[in-house]
């Protein structure tokens, strides 16, 4: 099938459907009169915007989070908007069904309405990025940008979205370090259209800096300061922020998602087809016959899960797997590899390691060589000498990785994330084995099919 007939037969199914905008522009409309009715009532002169794919309309066919900013006058204190922003998210969603506070830079909340994700964040009421304060300010900017220079080309930014989620490389967060939504919307009126963007994989890599805003030539220092500092940090892409030239849009992108993007992009245009956007159901089989063909260990620690979110709790437990995989390399294991995450309450660490014992030369002292005993020790022992009147001689014992990884906790030998290490000395330890809603993750990891550039997840 060419390309643009699978084009066609994704479209549908990705592009909201008249009953779905429908129900998409009335919730916003509620939410607006609900959020002007609060300010009102509170005296307050704040402006609500709605900023996001649902404002931009380059949402997904059933994604519907809201993300509805309150903008206050640029007069405002940093603690009176902390303090009044917060107090007007929740009298807003007072009126809506359910709300919890977050946080980020500042507390925000967070909501829910007719099934719907509501986000209601605080922000100042920038015109330029002059004016920026706080991190979640140039949202409203973005969103301008955005439908200014769209040009229609909605349902191509549809397409570029659903292929960087099919291949999981889609979300900016730390511990995904992949494409934003934000960043999908600058390359599609970049390069014109979503195949273009595919086109341009290698090409941008080795271009390096992208410049949309032009800033380069209005504002070449401060654009340049940007690209010095990310050059220097090695990044796979600089993409000078059309709105912002203090910031690289594709700061949080890193070099495995780019790279996965740059062969599932010569893949799909080489050979198109639906499952690159839609994934293909993921393979499983036995984590046990991939031990038997590898010939290797598999380490799991399993332990309760700190309440903390994602991007958090992730970066925690990878920083806790690369501190087991240099001290076991010090105690003579090879880690061939290691799988962090979490299912449920309890997360976990996998480690695949070259065996599961080593074997250590031990000193082993022994009777005074004038007795009994002493011509005993001579006897079953292989080399043997004396220190004064006393025997002493060689030992090999085998020692197991699981007892090796105790007395490493123990001696705290482990560098570990410190919201996870007091619930990390309580895990279960496993060898060659894994709890059955581990199964799967196991097979995956140790196959490699989790990060195969080859298959089509």
């Amino acid at each position: 099938m060419d390309v643009e007939a699978v084009l066609q037969k994704i479209l549908p199914k990705i592009r909201p459907t008249d009953e779905e905008r429908a129900f998409v522009e009335g919730l916003m409309r509620e939410l607006e009169g609900i959020a002007k009715e609060t300010i009102e009532s509170l005296g307050l002169d704040v402006k609500p915007h709605f900023v996001g794919s649902l404002a931009k309309d380059t949402y997904l066919a059933g994604d519907h989070d809201v993300d509805l900013f309150l903008a206050f006058p640029l007069d405002t204190p940093l603690e009176g908007l902390r303090e009044k922003g917060l107090e007007l998210g929740r009298a807003i969603a007072e009126k809506l069904d359910f709300y919890e506070i977050a946080y980020a830079e500042h507390p925000y909340v967070r909501a829910s309405y007719k099934g719907v994700k509501v986000d209601l964040v605080p922000c100042y009421d920038v015109k330029s990025w002059r004016d920026v304060r706080t991190a979640v300010d140039r949202s409203i900017l973005h969103n301008r940008w955005v439908i200014e220079n769209l040009r229609g080309r909605n349902d191509e930014v549809r397409l570029l979205k659903r292929f960087l989620k099919g291949i999981n490389a889609y979300g900016s967060e730390i511990y995904i370090r992949g494409f934003s939504g934000y960043l999908a919307e600058i390359l599609v009126i970049k390069y014109g259209s979503f195949l273009e963007v595919l086109k341009n994989a290698d090409f941008m890599l080795r271009q390096k800096i992208i410049d949309p805003g032009n800033w380069l030539k209005r504002e070449y220092e401060t654009a340049m300061r940007t690209v010095r500092r990310e050059a220097e940090a090695d990044r796979p892409l600089i993409v000078i922020d059309p709105v912002d030239p203090r910031r690289n849009v594709a700061a949080n992108l890193g070099w495995e998602r780019y790279g996965f993007f740059y062969f599932k992009a010569h893949q799909f245009l080489e050979s198109p087809s639906e499952e690159f956007l839609f994934g293909r159901a993921t393979r499983s089989g036995s984590y046990l016959s991939e031990l038997r063909r590898k010939g290797t260990h598999l380490v799991t620690l399993v332990f309760q899960a700190p309440e903390l979110v994602e991007d958090i709790l992730l970066p925690q437990l990878e920083r806790t797997a690369r501190g087991f995989e240099r001290a076991l390399s010090r105690e003579g294991f090879s880690v061939l590899g290691w799988n962090v995450g979490h299912s449920g309450n309890k997360a976990f660490i996998m480690l695949e390691v070259d065996r599961r014992e080593r074997e250590r030369v031990k000193i082993k002292p022994g009777p005074e060589f004038f007795t009994e005993r002493g011509w005993d020790f001579y006897r079953k022992n292989e080399r043997v000498w004396l220190i004064g009147k006393r025997l002493f001689a060689e030992k090999t014992v085998k020692e197991d990785v699981i007892d090796v990884i105790v007395e490493l906790l123990e001696k705290n030998q482990v560098a570990m994330g410190k919201s996870v290490r007091e619930n990390i000395r309580d895990a279960g330890i496993m060898l060659d084995y894994v709890p059955k809603e581990l199964e799967d993750e196991a097979y995956l990891f140790l196959s490699r099919e989790k990060w195969n550039l080859k298959g089509q997840q």
